[in-house]
């Protein structure tokens, strides 16, 4: 098991392949939640979508058309998957 060591101004270096064994990248976050007992659980932060990133990622597809609900619905679905498939890549 990996120790880090706190500095005097209470920072802590992560080894490149904790990191990549979190799967966060240069300007990820890190979730720390706080249990009981003084522990933690630490994990990559999941970037949550906005509806201006759905609108971005509409614009290209549509030329200005209007879309259908199944249409709007395929494409939150292609978003998501594709945003998945960015979480699960490995450098």
């Amino acid at each position: 098991m990996p120790t880090l060591t706190v500095t005097a101004r209470g920072q802590v270096t992560f080894r490149k392949e904790i990191l990549q064994h979190l799967g966060i990248k240069p300007g990820g976050k890190i979730r720390l939640d706080l249990l009981p007992d003084g522990r933690a659980e630490l994990k990559a932060d999941q970037a949550k979508g906005s509806w201006r990133d759905l609108q971005d990622f509409l614009k290209d597809r549509t030329n200005g058309a209007r879309l259908t609900i199944d249409e709007v619905n395929e494409a939150i679905a292609e978003a998501g998957t594709a945003a998945g498939m960015r979480g699960l890549e490995r450098p």
